[in-house]
């Protein structure tokens, strides 16, 4: 009597779906396993539940048809502006950060670092208002400023920046802050710089330095051979006031030399801090950025840079392989905040996805300074999954035809988040290890 129950049970659990989510077809780029190739990708639970060339659709509750895409995992920021609101007024000239949701889901990016718009004065009402609300997951760099940035004036105020004060508070918020924000000091001295080393060695944490301005006091050299410490970074780094190239167009040694040392080297993009005199030489004389970011905010959103696809973009027509792009936008920014959770597909990580479309023609990119760079490529995100729900898909793929739905106002589907709430890609937890 007990062997019938037990193989109806069975075969009531074989024939329930394995998966929540199938997307098919895609090439799949990740960058952590060294994997480029076509690949199926399942969804269970909100992490990557199987990567295999072929999946039977029957196992999985919704299926996507991905073909012709490319499929990698949720693109990461390691330079944003989303402090946003009347506490986050933030940047010289005005401009101010805008809400994350507002610019990343749509473009594939599922994380973003917020670098240094709040201080130690002002992060619990970020943290409040911003972070824990979002559907794009936030980290910080916390500002070594107490005040974040204000505005110029305040950020030179060096009785504002306590390393230990600014330690102590990203110790105690290590799901959230994962590291340290020094910008936009005028001074002919390093104390700022410092000061952001001081606190990133007391919480084990990385430091991202910001200066748009360099003086015989304190030259770039010292500040990435002599001062930043590995895995320390700098951020526009094809900036024009960059020491980078020789009166005969070659990279300066010095710039290996920081490198072999540890120190990374992101782009920031931004309104104001990208040169393709600086980048395409770089680039083609083996000097690509270790990070692709946008420092985007208020002011630069809608200039030379767009988005962090349009700054991908850039770099794809630059020479650049796709695979090497994806690389500077997902795993190795994941391993600068140490958090290896996100910025790949193996199984069980989060699942956090971006489907790309390679689109060929003839376009048109334009750096800070207003000028032009022709290419022959560019990437569009077709669909976004956030620790496995759905959060934007441009041309509907994962919806029904309106005509077999019937009275549709009434469906819905559980594993869609789309715009009527639902899960977010909440902050995950901090390393188990800290020293």
């Amino acid at each position: 009597m007990l062997l019938p129950i037990f193989l109806a049970c069975a075969g009531l659990l074989a024939a329930q779906p394995s998966y929540d989510l199938l997307l098919k077809g895609a090439h799949v780029i990740d960058p952590k396993s060294k994997l480029s190739a076509p690949r199926d990708v399942a969804i269970r639970a909100g992490l990557i539940a199987a990567v295999e060339p072929s999946i039977d659709a029957a196992r999985a509750r919704k299926v996507v048809d991905v073909s012709g895409l490319y499929l990698v995992p949720g693109l990461i920021d390691l330079h944003a502006h989303v402090f946003a609101g009347s506490e986050g007024r933030s940047l010289a000239g005005g401009e101010a950060s805008i809400y994350p949701d507002a610019f990343a889901l749509r473009v594939g990016v599922t994380t973003v670092v917020d670098a240094g718009s709040s201080g130690r004065d002002n992060f619990a009402y970020f943290k409040k208002t911003v972070i824990d609300r979002a559907r794009t997951r936030v980290y910080a760099l916390l500002n070594i400023g107490a005040a974040g940035m204000p505005g110029e004036s305040d950020e030179q105020r060096l009785d504002l920046m306590d390393a230990k004060a600014a330690a102590a508070l990203a110790l105690a918020n290590p799901e959230t802050i994962v590291g340290f924000k020094v910008a936009h000091y005028r001074g002919a001295d390093w104390t700022p710089v410092e000061r952001g080393v001081e606190a990133g060695t007391i919480a084990n944490l990385p430091v991202m330095i910001d200066f748009g301005q360099f003086r015989p006091e304190r030259p770039f050299q010292d500040l990435v051979l002599k001062k930043l410490r590995p895995g320390d970074i700098y951020t526009h780094c094809f900036y024009a006031p960059v020491p980078m190239l020789d009166a005969a167009g070659k990279l300066l040694p010095y710039l290996f030399e920081a490198r072999k040392r540890g120190v990374l080297f992101d782009v920031g993009h931004g309104g104001a801090a990208f040169e393709f005199r600086q980048a395409v030489p770089a680039v083609r004389q083996g000097f690509p950025p270790d990070t692709i970011s946008t420092d985007v905010h208020s002011g630069s959103l809608n200039s030379g840079m767009k988005d962090q696809l349009n700054v991908m973009s850039k770099f794809l027509n630059m020479g650049m392989s796709l695979d090497d792009v994806v690389l500077r936008s997902t795993w190795n920014a994941a391993r600068i905040i140490r958090r290896e959770q996100i910025g790949h597909l193996n199984v069980g990580a989060v699942a956090d996805i971006a489907v790309l479309r390679v689109e060929k023609g003839q376009y048109a990119f334009v750096d800070s300074y207003g000028a032009r760079m022709d290419g022959t490529q560019r990437l569009v995100n077709e669909l976004t999954v956030a620790s496995g729900l759905v959060v934007y898909d441009l041309n509907g793929r994962t919806r029904e035809h309106w005509d077999k739905l019937g009275q549709y106002e009434a469906q819905g589907d559980p594993w869609w988040d789309g715009s009527r709430g639902g899960s977010r890609a909440r902050p995950l937890p901090a390393p188990a290890v800290r020293k």
